[in-house]
This record gives C-alpha cells, sequence and structure tokens, in this order.
C-alpha cells in the first residue's frame, strides 16, 4: 500500500509541476526550484515548541490551503494565487511522496502517515528513545 500511495503522489506532484510551467507568472525554470522547497520555511516554528511548529509546517503543507489559493486565484484571475496554490499543492504532494506527512504536535517525526524513523522506516515512539 505504501508504494500505491508513493507512485499516487509522485503522480500528483508531476500533474502539479506540469501546471507551474503553465502558470509560471514568467519567472524562469531556475527562480521556481527554490521556490519549490521554501514552504519548508515553516519548520522554523518548531523554534517555539513542537505545538507551533505543528501549526505553522501544516499551514503551508495542508493541500486544501493550495487548492483554496488555486481556487481564489481563478475565481479573481489572480496569476499569483493561482501559482503558489499550485507550488503548495505540488510541494506538499512532493513531501508525502517522499514519506512526510502533516505533524502531530507532539514530535516532528509523528506525522499523518506515521512515525519517521530511520532511513524512511516507521518507528515507534518507545523504539526512537
Amino acid at each position: 500500500m505504501k508504494s500505491l500511495i508513493k507512485i499516487e503522489e509522485a503522480a500528483i506532484t508531476v500533474i502539479s509541476v506540469y501546471f507551474l510551467t503553465r502558470y509560471n507568472l514568467g519567472l524562469s525554470f531556475w527562480v521556481w526550484i527554490p521556490l519549490f522547497f521554501a514552504p519548508d520555511i515553516a519548520m522554523l516554528g518548531y523554534v517555539g515548541g513542537t505545538r507551533l511548529g505543528a501549526v505553522f509546517y501544516n499551514l503551508v503543507h495542508h493541500r486544501a490551503v493550495g487548492l483554496a489559493l488555486a481556487g481564489i486565484g481563478l475565481l479573481t484571475s489572480k496569476d499569483i494565487f493561482l501559482s503558489v496554490g499550485i507550488l503548495l499543492f505540488a510541494h506538499s504532494s512532493f513531501d508525502r511522496m517522499m514519506g512526510y506527512g502533516l505533524k502531530y504536535d507532539d514530535n516532528f517525526r509523528h506525522t499523518h502517515l506515521g512515525w519517521m524513523g530511520k532511513a524512511g522506516k516507521e518507528t515507534t515512539p518507545e523504539q526512537m528513545g
């Protein structure tokens, strides 16, 4: 099942990146590479603790936020909202493909996909020490 989900997330990522090439705001491909990873800046919220970190991280990694922004962009004909929404959606799918999920507020490695551990294998909190 994990492989099937990763394939699904990879397909969503590829399709989203395709749409980013269509709605690229006239920016060069090279500019989009760092922008693609920019949502991970939200991890800085963890400086304020796991609860605050999870809120910040989940805010920019929840696909509904990306879809909402893209929808606003479509409804208002504002390409910036559309592009940012597609970017957030693409990044979130990429993260899920890599095994990173939305965070619970008790531990960065506790995600909606399970516990992240060494080499991407799930571990329980007891195994983590």
